[in-house]
């Protein structure tokens, strides 16, 4: 099939479906700008600010990979419109939140909602497209990676700004309804219910999913609550539980395989060395980047007092150059192969690095977003030439029968590096927060978070440096044989 022979309603479909993907998407970023003002207005503490983020990235990973076996067995445009109808009602759940419960609650649905529509975009495109059509249909699904990610940063700020920062949060959850709405209606109306019945007789692993939730649950909670809770007993009673859940996990997916049936992360994707490595690059990749517009977030509006617009604006550059990298990574990965990705977290390494030493020498009240803005556009390069194709390099080394699989797992633990990024980085930037001054001073507030910034950016340095390293066990070519769905923040 060429792009020529491609059915007009299969480019409808497309628009549906990344429609979907953008508020999920969108939600990924916009709600770094508000963690402040929702602190402010529903009076919570550190750690919810982490739930906010972490809740939802990690409900989104571990609802991945058993949502794509759903929609194999069952059919993936009903699995699409119910996740995307979850995802709306808990935006708006989200929206009129009155507590932190409430809010931590909701946000940990719409993760689990995101999680469960996004695998039937790529799968959609793998049945409806093929050739060069298919590549064109993922390129445009990379743009609007990119775009959602910008237009989040800048959106959060210019709601909230319109509406006031007092209640203006709850309309970066708002603007989900109408999109959501049209997006269900559409996809009823557009997506076909005829597809690929070869895996209707599959299986899910459900005992599986829980020791993975369970776990991963386990080891989160402590990381996010113990620093404000001062480290008591359960919370290492908790990341110990949660060590022996995901170690249960690993002989229970070993036992489903040799029986023959369908385990949720198969074993023996990772007798393959590079695909191993890369899973450990995808966790340490996503924990080092998402985690420092977190970062910048808070110190931005809470350290040095200016407004969630002008939080949004010291992201901006990032945000721009990863749409500028992310439109030229399929080409120049095709000519350079591996380098490609070496060049994009190299930059990335290079950017964090920058950032922190600026936050180490320049006093937090001397901060400015000039400062940042080459640092931070030369990491968003970076950044979009590594995204797009760092999956087809680290599932290179498996069989093409294991292309999907190995897709679902790598997206998974992109999201649970996004989580445990957070959780860890909130962890630093609260724990060495020490302000002077009685009463402080806008100068003391601002130099103390700058000091924490410092550190907090020292460790997302560090990740992504470590990840740099683990580039190179990847394979040098890829032979261009998987078209995989890749679902990025």
């Amino acid at each position: 099939m060429t792009p020529k022979t491609v059915p007009r309603k299969s480019w409808f479909a497309l628009v549906v479906l990344l429609a979907g993907l953008f508020i999920a998407l969108l939600d990924a970023t916009i709600v770094n700008v508000a963690l402040p003002s929702i602190r402010d207005s529903l009076n919570t503490g550190e750690a919810t600010l982490s739930w906010i983020v972490s809740g939802y990235a990690l409900s989104f990973g571990i609802a991945l990979i058993p949502a794509g076996r759903i929609g194999d067995k069952y059919g993936h445009k009903w699995v699409f419109i119910t996740g995307v109808a979850l995802f709306t009602i808990a935006s708006v759940a989200c929206g009129f939140a009155a507590n932190d419960i409430q809010i931590i609650v909701w946000r940990v649905v719409q993760g689990l909602a995101g999680g469960i529509f996004a695998p039937a975009v790529g799968s959609f495109i793998q049945l409806l497209f093929s050739g060069r059509a298919r590549g064109r249909a993922f390129a445009i699904l990379g743009a609007v990676v990119g775009f959602s990610s910008a237009l989040g940063l800048i959106t959060g700020g210019l709601l909230i700004q319109a509406f006031g920062e007092a209640e203006g949060w709850r309309w970066i959850f708002f603007v989900n309804l109408p999109i959501g709405l049209a997006t269900v209606v559409a996809a009823i109306i557009v997506l076909p219910a005829h597809e690929d019945k070869l895996a209707r007789n599959a299986t899910l692993d459900w005992f599986g999913v829980v020791l993975l939730a369970g776990g991963l649950t386990a080891v989160l909670v402590p990381l996010i609550e113990g620093q404000q809770e001062d480290w008591p007993i359960w919370t290492w009673l908790s990341l110990a539980g949660g060590l022996v859940l995901l170690f249960l996990f690993a002989l229970w997916e070993l036992r489903v395989e040799r029986r023959e049936k369908s385990p949720l992360v198969p074993p023996h994707l990772y007798r393959h060395a590079s695909f191993a490595a890369g899973t450990i690059l995808a966790l340490v990749y996503f924990a080092g980047f998402v985690s420092i517009f977190f970062t910048l977030s808070i110190l931005w509006q809470v350290g040095l007092g200016h407004t969630p617009l002008e939080a949004g604006l010291v992201s901006l550059p990032f945000a721009l150059g990863t749409i500028v990298g992310s439109t030229q990574s399929s080409r120049l990965a095709a000519r350079l192969g591996r380098t490609v990705l070496l060049i994009g977290s190299g930059a990335m390494a290079v950017s964090l690095v920058v950032v922190w030493l600026i936050f180490d020498v320049v006093p937090g009240h001397e901060l400015t977003a000039w400062m940042l803005l080459a640092p931070t556009l030369i990491g968003g390069i970076g950044n979009g030439l590594f995204l797009a194709p760092n999956i087809q390099f680290i599932i290179a080394s498996v069989d093409a029968k294991d292309a999907g699989a190995g897709s679902g797992v790598i997206n998974t633990m992109q999201r649970v590096g996004t989580a445990v990024g957070v959780a860890v980085i909130g962890t630093i930037l609260f724990g060495t927060l020490s302000i002077s001054g009685t009463p402080p001073t806008p100068t003391d507030v601002a130099d103390a978070f700058g000091n924490s910034a410092a550190w907090a950016m020292a460790m997302s340095a560090l990740l992504t440096v470590v990840a740099f390293g683990l580039v190179f066990t990847l394979p040098r070519k890829t032979a261009g044989l998987y078209d995989v769905p890749v679902v990025t923040e």
